[in-house]
């Protein structure tokens, strides 16, 4: 009876300690966790090297910017209340088809979040808080 006692025991403990170890890794993942990257005007007006052409929203052919959305929610750049039906308020591509620029309603008006995306690197480079 004793030895189950203390082989019950044992399985407890590195439970224990097995959760532990669990639970340190993921906050210290989670701590380490970039936030998007704010633009500089040097890379913003880089990126508009040509003219730049609006494109149709109703269109999906611009850059999947969904994932980098949720690390803008996550980061408090973009409000949760906004619905994303009303969320992309307008794209623009220049004329090499390099560089994409999604103009994100915000919660207050005629300010937006701009996301400028490399489509040859296939991510975003970045955002810029618009104040029009």
């Amino acid at each position: 009876m004793a030895m189950h006692y203390y082989l019950r025991l044992s399985f407890i403990l590195l439970f224990v300690v097995t959760s532990i170890f669990c639970v340190y890794f993921i906050i210290k993942k989670r701590r380490n966790k970039k936030a998007p990257k704010q633009l500089s005007k040097e890379k913003y007006t880089s990126s508009m090297i040509e003219g730049m052409a609006e494109i149709s929203v109703s269109n999906d052919s611009f850059f999947n910017i969904w994932p980098y959305i949720n690390e803008l929610k996550a980061a408090k750049i973009l409000s949760n209340k906004i619905k994303e039906s009303e969320l992309i308020y307008k794209v623009y591509r220049n004329a090499n088809e390099n560089f994409e620029h999604i103009l994100l309603t915000t919660e207050k008006e005629n300010h937006f979040v701009k996301v400028v995306v490399d489509r040859n690197k296939k991510k975003p480079m970045g955002y810029l808080l618009l104040d029009l």
